[in-house]
């Protein structure tokens, strides 16, 4: 009998070879947002290894929207062509390439990992961000964070507007709205960063507004016809602050609003989030949006094993696995896992001598 992780998943007009999605995950690699031959040999290598969907990492609607200075972006014409050529590659592996749209908010201008992931300021080339609210992620930052007002609120609509029609055109054909781990779409979520007392602050209803403004924003640009995906962090894993009952909420507006799909991840907002970590632990998380809301979702969070992503699709909890660092471990994760799960699927013409 033939695994469900290697069974087909049809979205709208799209089906997926597999459940096997290669989670978004910064490189910090660009040079003024332009993708580059990294950027090819990464996503390419993962669409050559086997998985059904690849979502690039999280890519900045605006030069202030980036988390770093090296991260990707699509704030500009010129930014397509790359992204283009990239995604033709991941389509003639027969593989979907999809894209995470992002706003970092208060959690920008950071540096990247390997050079401490610290605040820049503004003569360390750092930029200032803005945030629902002025309140920092750390504190003695080297400067707060700016709260958006309403003309701010309606630039950063009218960006990811712009960006998904570049999207459209660089050949994309899943789109997910990065609403998770804190960035700024998060920050309007969450009690914890969003004390304003207009109509986009205070009660569930003001606090969701900017997110479904975004979300119909984006919809004026992405064909009706391709998949919508939005990200969410379940849980702030800090008291007080956005919970799973707020998530399934949410997520109900989502799936009436035309969104197909909720990937399911977990905190990110603030510093002194208390996280228990262990194999599939987001997995409930996306187990009770996807009961609670009847919507699709995908599981994320420390799944590395075959089996261990077969049982969760066997159980109903989740409809995709995503994969992060066990992705970057082995860009080959799907030609393995078939061998494990006695799954004969179609390995490149190049690597056929080397099947098992």
């Amino acid at each position: 009998m033939a695994s469900l992780l290697f069974s087909p998943l049809s979205i709208k007009k799209i089906t997926l070879k597999n459940r096997i999605v290669i989670s978004p995950m910064c490189q910090y690699s660009a040079i003024d947002g332009f993708a580059n031959d990294w950027h090819l040999v990464h996503l390419g290598s993962r669409a050559s290894g086997g998985v059904g969907l690849i979502i690039q990492e999280a890519t900045a609607v605006s030069p202030e929207a980036r988390i770093s200075p090296s991260d990707l972006g699509i704030w500009k014409d010129e930014h397509i062509q790359k992204l283009k050529t990239i995604n033709e590659f991941i389509v003639s592996q027969n593989a979907v390439p999809g894209i995470q749209l992002a706003h970092a908010g208060r959690k920008a201008s950071v540096s990247a990992p390997w050079l401490g992931n610290k605040k820049l300021d503004f003569a360390q080339g750092g930029w200032q961000t803005v945030a629902p609210s002025a309140i920092p992620y750390h504190e003695g930052e080297p400067f707060l964070p700016e709260a958006l007002d309403k003309n701010g609120i309606q630039k950063v609509i009218s960006d990811f507007k712009t960006a998904t029609k570049r999207a459209v055109e660089a050949g994309y054909q899943v789109m997910e709205i990065h609403g998770a781990h804190g960035y700024l779409l998060h920050q309007f979520l969450s009690p914890l960063t969003n004390v304003r007392t207009d109509e986009y602050g205070g009660s569930f209803e003001n606090r969701i507004r900017f997110t479904l403004e975004i979300v119909e924003a984006v919809q004026l640009e992405w064909p009706l016809d391709l998949p919508l995906f939005v990200r969410i962090s379940a849980t702030d894993w800090a008291e007080g602050g956005w919970n799973p009952e707020e998530s399934v909420k949410l997520s109900k507006i989502l799936k009436e609003k035309g969104v197909d799909l909720i990937d399911v991840s977990s905190g990110g907002l603030v510093s002194h989030q208390q996280i228990s970590l262990k194999p599939s632990y987001q997995v409930p998380f996306a187990e009770k949006i996807k009961n609670e809301a009847q919507i699709p979702t995908g599981a994320v969070g420390l799944i590395t094993k075959a089996e261990q992503a077969e049982t969760i699709l066997k159980d109903g909890q989740a409809d995709l696995i995503l994969f992060a660092r066990e992705s970057l471990r082995n860009p080959n994760l799907p030609l393995d896992f078939a061998q494990e799960l006695n799954d004969d699927i179609q390995w490149p013409k190049q690597y056929e001598r080397a099947k098992i």
